[in-house]
């Protein structure tokens, strides 16, 4: 009961007093919140390792992470610390016998639409083009988002934490509940979408793509769009702002060479399609961004 009481008392004071520090305890406090820190590791590298493997190799797991507080930031276990150790020490497995299928799940309380644009760029950006959703929803703990691949290895969560580095986010919590399935907490409070920005007055052309053209036209206030020769236009426009909000849609059922766009003040990003096919504009398309904020 005592035991269950510290953890609960960590807990909050983890949450809700970050100014708390070792400092302000007694020496008998202070060794009761070392032995749960203690603990909170070996759970996580536990849960990352699976019973068998922890148990296996517990000996030399408690040599590498002798220095407990090494491995934690703001009195949180910094889990990619700790899978780039296990990985450097070559106690992390992350391919299997043959290929199967792996459920990924991501967690974070960012607006659905971009979280789920950054996770798929990041991704893609990975290899990783084939994957399918399972299932997404939305409570008061955040959004979650479960997809499926079948690969021959589980992504390496060091190399998601850099891929997503990229984009302004990083990895809070990693779950391994098999090792087929894993679970991450992303904190994407600064995220953004790694976009070269498109800005005013100058202009770019767009080549032929199997996914739809993504803009930064964040210091802009127009934007002009020409169908390349050989195409059949039918525009389809989505201006988002920076959290991929949805500002205006832009349609059109009849064949274009060219418009112009007045793009609304909170503009971050353009998102430009064919209302039936984008073998409509596989010639391509030129832009140019006009005016400024």
């Amino acid at each position: 009961m005592v035991r269950l009481f510290l953890i609960l008392a960590l807990f909050f004071s983890i949450n809700y007093a970050e100014e708390y520090t070792l400092e302000t305890l007694s020496e008998t406090e202070q060794a009761d919140t070392v032995e749960i820190q203690k603990d909170l590791l070996q759970e996580k590298i536990r849960s990352l390792l699976g019973e068998n493997a922890y148990a296996r190799h517990r000996e030399f797991i408690k040599i590498i992470f002798s220095d407990e507080e090494n491995f934690y930031t703001n009195r949180r276990v910094d889990v990619t610390k700790v899978i780039q150790t296990l990985k450097d020490n070559g106690l992390l497995e992350l391919f299997f016998k043959k290929p199967q299928q792996m459920h990924l799940t991501f967690q974070s309380s960012g607006y659905p639409l971009f979280f789920v644009k950054i996770m798929s760029d990041t991704l893609q950006s990975m290899g990783y083009y084939r994957f399918i959703t399972d299932r997404s929803k939305q409570d008061e703990s955040g959004f979650f988002w479960t997809i499926r691949l079948t690969g021959e290895y589980a992504i390496d969560p060091v190399l998601l934490q850099d891929a997503l580095a990229k984009r302004g986010c990083s990895i809070v919590d990693i779950d391994r509940n098999t090792a087929t399935d894993w679970s991450y907490q992303i904190d994407m409070k600064k995220a953004y979408l790694m976009l070269k920005e498109l800005e005013p007055y100058t202009e770019r052309v767009l080549k032929k793509s199997l996914y739809e053209h993504w803009l930064n036209v964040k210091s802009a206030k127009s934007l002009t769009i020409w169908s390349l020769s050989g195409n059949s236009w039918y525009p389809y426009v989505s201006i988002y702002d920076k959290e991929l909000h949805l500002l205006k849609v832009y349609k059109r059922d009849k064949k274009t060479r060219r418009i112009t766009l007045q793009l609304p003040e909170e503009t971050a990003y353009v998102k430009l399609a064919d209302l039936y096919s984008l073998k409509n504009i596989k010639q391509g398309l030129r832009v140019q961004a006009k005016g400024t904020k």
